[in-house]
């Protein structure tokens, strides 16, 4: 039994030095909570993506805002006829043979005049889809936030479980020397020896357990983090006991009206909606008649005529027009039907998706309030839950000194203060975590201090 035991417990500290040796070997960053977001955001594809498409929206709202002013173009042409040629020389029209090589130039200018509002709609949708994005991107960023918080936190909490677990074996292997020496003197039998060994081991394998827990949480996150191979981040500690308790005493309807004011999705959706509606009316504008101004400048230059190309040009051949355009639509195949049809689906679309949005919200808000709650009891109810377990596992230990206990009582003792202590770990990161969570379901979330 004792060779099993001795084989078990080198086994076990093989995998412990194993683990510590590969985090040893490997490159380390030492990071805090601020630097970690900022990795994340640019190394997420999802929040990149929106940040590139605010690029094509501030754009779109550029060009419906200049769509007000006059558009120019220059067009310019140089070309060579060969063949019968038709010239007026002394009021005659003479046909010859030649090689005519000729340059046009000109410059156009137009500016719709009257569209039925339809430039002025224009740009203002653009303006709030513009400003949609933007508030997309903040949720974006809140939600990559609130990604790292969960993983940054989880990886707090492992290493604290991983502290308890070996402050707990420590303990326990000088209980198992002191039990050697009462058996040496008499005072013990060889069986809680043998217990006490058995007890050692099994918290051996506690601790390799919750190392193995803690490289799966870290490779997590920096996988999350994007890190280079082989590099594992060193966290700065957060103190998950600092934090007031922001919340606590705030009622549902309370919280959901600060969601509703806070959360950058929710004013999204509402830009999005009067941005559509805008559109369709833009589109409707096209059923109505449209007048434009339009001023064209044109001139050329032929080789049939004897005079200088500046001559030409500027002189001979120039002309000037200046003139309104009036279109009057009245059938282009139901085109602009469907257009409109299409604008009105796309309008509706988005009023769903803003009712979807705000029940999101809702629920969101529902949610987090219910596991806030219910981490602040938890909290309360683990602290003192280790004050009995300590005074529990003192008293038993003074009694299995003096004899009077033995050592079933003494491994439950112990056992129960680690499951407290590992309890109120997870209880008061739990309790942090939940105020990120409703901070991220309200819309208020910082980065951690």
């Amino acid at each position: 039994m004792k060779r099993l035991f001795m084989f078990k417990k080198y086994i076990a500290l093989l995998i412990v030095v194993m683990i510590t040796g590969t985090i040893q070997a490997q490159d380390t960053l030492r990071i805090d909570f601020r630097k970690a977001v900022d990795l994340a955001l640019s190394a997420n594809a999802a929040y990149q993506t929106q940040s590139n498409n605010i690029e094509v929206l501030k754009l779109q709202k550029q060009s419906a805002f200049l769509s007000h002013f006059p558009s120019a173009n220059i067009n310019s042409s140089l070309s060579q006829q060969s063949g019968q040629q038709f010239q007026q020389i002394e009021g005659e029209i003479v046909v010859t043979n030649v090689t005519n090589e000729i340059v046009n130039a000109g410059l156009n200018m137009s500016m719709p005049i009257f569209n039925a509002g339809r430039r002025i709609l224009d740009t203002q949708s653009a303006k709030l889809a513009y400003e949609a994005g933007e508030k997309g991107l903040d949720r974006a960023s809140q939600q990559v936030m609130f990604d790292v918080a969960r993983r940054y936190l989880q990886v707090l909490l492992d290493q604290e479980i991983m502290r308890i677990s070996l402050e707990n074996l420590d303990n326990q292997k000088e209980t198992l020397r002191q039990i050697e020496g009462f058996v040496d003197a008499g005072l013990r039998t060889l069986s809680d020896k043998y217990n006490q060994e058995s007890e050692v081991a099994r918290l051996e394998s506690v601790l390799v357990d919750a190392e193995l827990q803690y490289e799966n949480d870290v490779w997590d996150l920096s996988e999350y983090l994007q890190l280079e191979p082989g590099v594992v981040p060193v966290l700065e500690s957060v103190d998950p006991k600092s934090g007031e308790l922001r919340f606590d005493g705030m009622g549902m309807k309370e919280l959901y009206e600060i969601a509703q004011l806070n959360r950058a999705d929710g004013t999204q959706q509402d830009l999005l909606v009067t941005s559509y509606k805008k559109d369709m009316q833009a589109i409707k504008a096209m059923y109505y008649p449209r007048i434009g101004a339009f001023y064209n400048y044109n001139t050329f230059f032929t080789s049939l005529d004897d005079r200088n190309l500046q001559d030409q040009l500027w002189k001979v051949y120039p002309q000037n027009t200046l003139g309104l355009s009036l279109s009057i639509p009245i059938f282009n195949n139901f085109q602009n039907k469907l257009n409109v049809a299409s604008s009105k689906v796309a309008y509706k679309n988005q009023i769903l998706q803003k009712e979807s949005v705000d029940r999101k919200i809702y629920q969101d808000v529902k949610l987090a309030y219910l596991n806030y709650m219910a981490a602040v009891k938890k909290e309360t109810n683990t602290g003192i839950q280790v004050l009995a377990a300590k005074e529990a596992q003192n008293a038993i230990a003074e009694r299995f000194r003096l004899g009077i206990s033995n050592f079933v009582d003494l491994a439950t003792a112990n056992q129960q203060l680690v499951a407290a202590q590992s309890d109120q770990a997870q209880a008061i990161y739990t309790l942090y975590f939940q105020e990120v969570l409703m901070q991220h379901a309200l819309g208020t979330l910082e980065v951690l201090e």
